[in-house]
This record gives C-alpha cells, sequence and structure tokens, in this order.
C-alpha cells in the first residue's frame, strides 16, 4: 500500500509486486488522507508513505502512518530521498522499519544511496550470488559512491542549520513571484514543507514554454520530476491534488539549496516576470 503521489521509484514499484496495490489519496495541500489510510492497512503486506513530496515539497505524517502500520502488523517503509539532508530525519524517533535515501540528494555522487533496516527485518535478496549488503545484493562495494556518501552526509549534518536561511531564500522567492507574475499559486503554500522545494503554478502558461525561456537565461528548473523529463503526461502529484490538467501542465518546480544565493534567486524572479508577461500576451487560454 502506497500513496498517489509518491516518487514513480516506489509508485511504480508497487504496481509491479504481483498484487493489486492499495493507492491512497491526498488532499489539496498533498497531505496523506490518513482515515483512509488507516482503514486500507488490514491485510496489506508493506505500507510506503514518502518523508516529503519530490514536486511540492510537502512533508507527510510519517510517524503517525508507521504507528498506524505497526498497529495493523504492516512492516513500513518511508522515501526519505527529499528529505535527508534539509531537515531531521531520526528513524528511532519515526519508528520506520525501512528507510531509503539518495547521496546526490544532499550534495553527494550519484548513484549511490543507501536502505536503512531495522534490526530484525528481513528482505529476500535484490540480486543473488554473493555476500555482499548483507546478503542483499551480491556485486562489488561501490567504494567511491560509499565513501561519497559517508561525506556527504557528514557535512549536511553539519549545515542543518542552514534550514532557517534556505527556509528564508524560499519566503523570498515565492513572495517575489506572487508579486510579480499576477496569477500565480505557490502549491501546499500553507502546509509544512521542506525549506528548499518550491512549484509555482502559472495559470494559462504551458510549464515547457516557461522552461525554454528560463534555460536561455542560464535559469534552470523543472516541469515535475525529474525522473518524468521527456513524458507529455501532467503531473501525476498535482493531478492527485485536485488540479485539472491545463494547471497541472502549468506548474514549475524551483529547488534551492545551501549554495543558493539571494542575488540568484532575484535574477530569477525578475526572468520570471518578464517571461510570465510575455507568455499571457501570446497565450490564447488568456
Amino acid at each position: 500500500m502506497t500513496t498517489a503521489v509518491e516518487h514513480p521509484a516506489v509508485l511504480e514499484t508497487a504496481m509491479h509486486l504481483g498484487g493489486p496495490a492499495r493507492i491512497v489519496g491526498v488532499d489539496s495541500s498533498g497531505t496523506l488522507d490518513m482515515k483512509t489510510f488507516r482503514s486500507s492497512l488490514d491485510g496489506a503486506s508493506v505500507a510506503s508513505v514518502m518523508f516529503a513530496n519530490n514536486e511540492t515539497g510537502t512533508l507527510m505524517p510519517v510517524k503517525a502512518a508507521a504507528a498506524f502500520s505497526h498497529e495493523a502488523g504492516v512492516p513500513f517503509h518511508t522515501d526519505a530521498v527529499q528529505a535527508v539532508g534539509k531537515v531531521l530525519v531520526n528513524v528511532e524517533e519515526l519508528g520506520v522499519d525501512m528507510l531509503s535515501l539518495s547521496a546526490h540528494k544532499f550534495h553527494g555522487p550519484k548513484g549511490v544511496g543507501a536502505l536503512y533496516l531495522r534490526r530484525g527485518m528481513a528482505l529476500p535478496p535484490l540480486v543473488t550470488g554473493g555476500h555482499q549488503e548483507k546478503g542483499m545484493r551480491a556485486g562489488t562495494y561501490n567504494a567511491a559512491g560509499i565513501v561519497g556518501l559517508g561525506r556527504a552526509s557528514e557535512l549536511a549534518q553539519e549545515h542543518l542549520q542552514d534550514e532557517g536561511f534556505v527556509n528564508t531564500l524560499l519566503d523570498r522567492f515565492e513572495s517575489g513571484v506572487l508579486a510579480r507574475c499576477p496569477g500565480a499559486m505557490i502549491m501546499a503554500k500553507e502546509s509544512p514543507r521542506l525549506p528548499n522545494t518550491s512549484t509555482v503554478i502559472f495559470r494559462g502558461i504551458e510549464s515547457e514554454a516557461v522552461l525554454t525561456l528560463l534555460d536561455i537565461q542560464g535559469i534552470y528548473a523543472s516541469s515535475g520530476s525529474a525522473c518524468s523529463t521527456g513524458s507529455k503526461d501532467p503531473s501525476h502529484v498535482l493531478m492527485a491534488m485536485g488540479l485539472d490538467h491545463n494547471l497541472a501542465n502549468s506548474a514549475v518546480r524551483f529547488s534551492l539549496s545551501r549554495f543558493t544565493t539571494t542575488e540568484e534567486l532575484d535574477r530569477a524572479v525578475n526572468a520570471l516576470a518578464g517571461i510570465v508577461e510575455k507568455l499571457r500576451a501570446i497565450s490564447p487560454y488568456t
């Protein structure tokens, strides 16, 4: 069982596990419908709820979801890829059985991640033929990647106090966009969110046009999950939150980090103001 707004890495895996997957919906802010989640646990083999959404930054009630899962005797996993390195993640406090993370989301090397397993949890091997990874994934260790992940995690821990600074930057960016781009809307603005993620809806404008003009100015954003790049379909996350096809196709996601500067943000806002004005003037939807 999982949610309608999971990353494809979880959602598509759930669809291919053999039986019909139970998909729990979210409200308009992207927050999990806990009543439905709890009532759907009966007979589930595993439950997976992301820690934070990769498109809107919405923080999920993972601790409560894990507790409900354990009450029902269901093992619980959380995809914490977006959260680790940006907010405090404590597996003991959360009470999760499994947690996955990826190094490149906190400035580590690409292609390496980690899976936390609570002591006593047993999983079938992903790749057989060797004793590596405690028998779960045979093959020579990626030593450079492992060391890189470890060092990146140490640095991320040291810089967790920068969360407040990044959050200030996010507020500055979103306030600027709303003030200078009429009709813009921030998804999940009033919900608990990551300090670095913002999805903006530019009504009446296709996101690909915005992204192209931003790219020309050396400003890089996305229209949803990076793993969905090239897809013509609107974001399944935004559709699950109740947006119609046209609105979902006008969404642009921006990601900040502790290395982002106020000057860069102000340049992005200035660029967006000009781009939105230009595109609105020729848009058939306005």
